[in-house]
């Protein structure tokens, strides 16, 4: 995995106060370098932001309309190992997620 990468899921998951105990100490070493400095003021930035933004207007039933739409949408093809045409999405969901039994 890219290092700046996973530095700055610690700082983001230190910053959500997310971070499990044992990543503390790298989530901090990640923070003392000019790039996880920028990553804190960036990630908190956000958050100013987004609590500071008025709650949008949403029209009457836009949740429930959403809802339906991403239910109608087709699900993604499956990668690696092809799984059983037959299985539903569950059983590829879970072919997914645990691997091949």
């Amino acid at each position: 995995m890219d290092t700046n990468k996973k530095n700055r899921e610690l700082i983001s998951a230190l910053s959500d106060g997310e971070i499990p105990d044992g990543d503390q100490e790298l989530a901090l070493a990640a923070l003392d370098t000019p790039d996880g400095e920028q990553a804190w003021a960036l990630f908190h930035h956000v958050g100013d932001v987004l609590r500071a933004a008025p709650a949008p207007d949403l029209s009457p039933g836009f949740a429930e309309k959403l809802a339906a739409r991403l239910d109608a949408e087709p699900l993604p093809a499956k990668r690696g190992a092809a799984a059983s045409d037959t299985a539903g999405p569950a059983a590829q969901f879970d072919q997914t997620v645990a691997g091949p039994t």
